[in-house]
């Protein structure tokens, strides 16, 4: 008998995941079913998978996996994170404010903001000290820099690698961001 499986599909800003309470459902192959149910058209539709399970250390109330619609597991996601505790407040699973969540990259303290209704309204994450370092070995634009230079499509870029649980190539623009093609080169410099 196939085991029927109730998701929830949320985004927090802008990044879209399927949830899943491993403390009442088992995913006994976490990567496949990322790949399978993120395909547009095939599948739901997503970045990824979250498990919302049980932690693994005292100091935490509960964990976060989080697997890539590419099958690949990844180390901390806030916006992820977030929606996280919205799921475990507003499906009353707790009461606990903040939520200590176990992560790949540490424990995160969720700081869960509520409206009038008792719902949750906006969450804040203490994503701790930023590493700011360069994770993909390019060259520093001088010693002991963390500016670096990254060139796509012919256009070079100078930013600086930060690192919050997860890598991200931050860039100043001098320029209106409102009108930089954001989706074209974000997608050649990732």
């Amino acid at each position: 008998m196939k085991q029927s499986i109730h998701f929830t599909k949320m985004h927090g800003a802008g990044n879209d995941y399927i949830y899943v309470n491993t403390l009442l459902y088992n995913i006994p192959d976490p990567s496949a079913t990322s790949i399978a149910w993120s395909k547009p058209h095939f599948g739901i539709g997503s970045d990824g998978l979250i498990l919302i399970g049980a932690p693994t250390r005292p100091d935490a109330d509960f964990s976060m996996r989080i697997f890539n619609n590419d099958g690949s597991e990844a180390m901390m996601c806030g916006n992820g994170a977030r929606c996280v505790a919205k799921y475990l407040h507003d499906k009353g699973v707790t009461r606990k404010n903040p939520i200590r969540l176990e992560t790949l990259s540490g424990v995160k303290i969720l700081q869960l903001h509520l409206d009038e209704e008792n719902k949750v309204d906006a969450v804040t994450v203490d994503m701790g000290e930023p590493i700011l370092k360069d994770v993909h070995q390019f060259t520093p634009r001088g010693d002991g820099a963390t500016d670096y230079e990254v060139t796509a499509d012919g256009r070079t870029f100078v930013g600086t690698f930060v690192s919050m649980g997860n890598p991200h190539f931050v860039v100043f623009l001098n320029e209106d961001v409102e009108h930089f093609p954001v989706d074209r080169y974000g997608s050649l410099l990732e």
